[in-house]
């Protein structure tokens, strides 16, 4: 399975992975648009960390025994058979936190505006992630 691998002595904190990510995950997929007129925006679905000079950009790390996976109650997150990275059906979601509580990376998110959760999906259908390919010091790789 493909993922996103960090090198955290690239990265510049400068968010535009998170950025990038809200732009994907809008209705619009335009820069301008998701900010200014979209409401609510999406989330990001990562995380930079900073701890002083050193930031790097988290998400879902799509675990092969992904603890969510059996968390959920619903059966909202589940594993793509083709790419086999691990998926969130809002539409199944019932906003118990479940998955949020038993994340070791403390990545899956609250979606307060949809009372759902909200992770990184890989940018289901996309060659590349939008994180990685617009990430401006190659600090995200995508293998």
């Amino acid at each position: 399975m493909k993922r996103i691998y960090i090198h955290e002595e690239y990265c510049i904190g400068c968010r535009l992975c998170e950025i990038h990510c809200i732009a994907q995950h809008s209705r619009s997929k335009k820069l301008i648009k998701a900010f200014k007129e979209e409401f609510p925006r999406p989330l990001p679905r990562l995380v930079v960390e900073e701890s002083g000079y050193i930031s790097f950009a988290l998400q879902c790390r799509h675990c092969e025994d992904a603890p969510c996976l059996s968390a959920c109650l619903t059966g909202a997150m589940y594993r793509d058979e083709k790419t086999k990275a691990v998926l969130h059906d809002k539409d199944k979601c019932v906003g118990c936190w479940m998955c949020i509580m038993v994340c070791p990376f403390g990545v899956i998110k609250r979606d307060e505006n949809n009372k759902i959760v909200s992770k990184c999906d890989l940018c289901n259908g996309e060659e590349v992630p939008a994180c990685v390919a617009n990430c401006p010091n190659e600090a995200l790789e995508y293998r």
